[in-house]
C-alpha cells in the first residue's frame, strides 16, 4: 500500500503525559521544587525528590500517596556535596527527567556585594547545578535512555535585577550552560532547555515581595499585572519533560507575564 503523504494523513496530538517515566527534582521541598514534583507526579511519574528539608518533603510524598499517584521517595541532600551528589544519583537513578531546581538569592546592591555572597551564589546556583546535570545525564548515556533536562533560569537570565548582580550572573550562566549542554547531549537524544520564571510568589521570594515599593514596581514591570503562582509553571515544566516537547532543545521558555517584551 502506498505509504500516506503529509498532506493526506492525519496527526495525533503527541502525549503530554509522563506515565512510566522516573524524574529527580532538586530543590523539592518547598516552592517551585514542590509544585513541580507534584506535577510530574500528577502526569504519571515517579518522582524522587530532593532537597536538605527531609520532613517537607516527606509531607510531599506522603499527600501523593493519599492520592494514589506513582511512587514518590524523598532524599536528603545538599547539592552543593559533590560527593552526595553522585552517590544519590547512581542510588536512585538513572532518570528520564531532571528538574535541576536548588538555588537561592542575595540581595545586595553591586558596590556592596560581599564575597562570602558572591561564593554562595557561584557554588548553589552554578557549580552544584553542573554537577546534578552531569551526574544525571552521564546515567541517562550509560543507560542508553533519552531523557529531558530542565533547567531552573530566571527572567534574570535575560534582563537584569537591581541589587542582584550576582543573581543575575548566575542566571545568565545557567542559560549558557543549558545551550552548551543541549548542543553536546541532544545526539545522544537528552534535550536541554530551561524555565525562566518572573516573580512568583514562594518562600524564596516571600520577604522581598513583602516590601510594599518593591511589589509595585514588580507588578508595573510585568504587563499581565500580576505575579506569577507556582501552578503558572507546573504546567510548562511538565511540557518540556513530556513527548509534546520532542523537538524542543536548548530553548528558554519564558514565563513572565511579558515583562521581556518592554
Amino acid at each position: 500500500m502506498p505509504v500516506p503523504s503529509s498532506e493526506t494523513r492525519f496527526p495525533t496530538t503527541p502525549s503530554f503525559r509522563l506515565d512510566g517515566k522516573r524524574a529527580f527534582v532538586t530543590g523539592a521541598s518547598r516552592g517551585l521544587g514542590r509544585a513541580i514534583a507534584i506535577a510530574f507526579a500528577e502526569a504519571g511519574a515517579e518522582v524522587v525528590l530532593a532537597a536538605r528539608a527531609l520532613e517537607e518533603m516527606e509531607r510531599t510524598v506522603a499527600h501523593l500517596a493519599s492520592r494514589g499517584l506513582p511512587a514518590a521517595r524523598a532524599v536528603r541532600l545538599d547539592v552543593t556535596d559533590r560527593a552526595a551528589v553522585r552517590r544519590v544519583v547512581a542510588d536512585y537513578g538513572p532518570f528520564d527527567i531532571l528538574l535541576n531546581n536548588a538555588g537561592t538569592n542575595i540581595r545586595e546592591p553591586f558596590l556592596e556585594v560581599k564575597d562570602d555572597s558572591v561564593d554562595a551564589l557561584i557554588d548553589l546556583n552554578i557549580r552544584a547545578a553542573v554537577t546534578v546535570a552531569q551526574a544525571v545525564a552521564r546515567g541517562m548515556v550509560e543507560a542508553n535512555r533519552p531523557g529531558a533536562i530542565i533547567n531552573l533560569s530566571s527572567v534574570n537570565g535575560h534582563v537584569a535585577g537591581i541589587n542582584r548582580s550576582i543573581y543575575t550572573a548566575s542566571k545568565h550562566a545557567i542559560e549558557g550552560l543549558t545551550k552548551a549542554m543541549a548542543a553536546e547531549l541532544g545526539p545522544k537524544g537528552i534535550r536541554v532547555n530551561a524555565l525562566c520564571p518572573t516573580y512568583i510568589e514562594t518562600p524564596l521570594t516571600a520577604p522581598v515581595l513583602a516590601d510594599p515599593e518593591f511589589r509595585e514596581r514588580a507588578l508595573r514591570a510585568i504587563p499581565l499585572g500580576r505575579l506569577g503562582e507556582v501552578e503558572d509553571v507546573m504546567g510548562a515544566a511538565v511540557f518540556l519533560a513530556s513527548p509534546a516537547a520532542a523537538l524542543i532543545n536548548g530553548a528558554s521558555l519564558l514565563i513572565d507575564g511579558g515583562m521581556t517584551c518592554l
